[in-house]
């Protein structure tokens, strides 16, 4: 059975920091991704990486802000996320890239106080 396990979130204040992880079981996934979903609106992308690490994606408003890393052995993804604003505060998911429906969780809150 696959299983993507999120944690890491919490609250932070305006311009803090918070690690994100995502241990996969299960089966490895050539893409995977972060997704969130802020209060009252969809589920949005956020960033994405390869199996192999060299190709990253990031939505416009994180750019510079965020690092997506992957650790292989571990089948973990990770969301660093620095300098976090009022608006990154949502529900974080893992998922693959592209995403899949069997495969949402529970997601992890993030909480960025002014």
């Amino acid at each position: 059975q696959v299983q993507l396990v999120e944690s890491g979130g919490g609250l932070v204040q305006t311009g803090g920091s918070l690690r994100l992880s995502c241990a996969a079981s299960g089966r490895t996934f050539v893409g995977m991704g972060w997704y969130r979903q802020a209060p009252g609106k969809g589920r949005r992308f956020v960033a994405s990486i390869r199996w192999s690490g060299d190709s990253t994606l990031y939505v416009d408003s994180v750019k510079g802000r965020f690092t997506i890393s992957r650790d292989n052995a571990k089948n973990t993804v990770h969301l660093q996320m620095n300098s976090l604003k009022p608006e990154d505060t949502a529900v974080y998911f893992c998922n693959a890239y592209p995403p899949q429906t069997s495969l949402w969780g529970q997601g992890t809150q993030v909480t960025v106080s002014s």
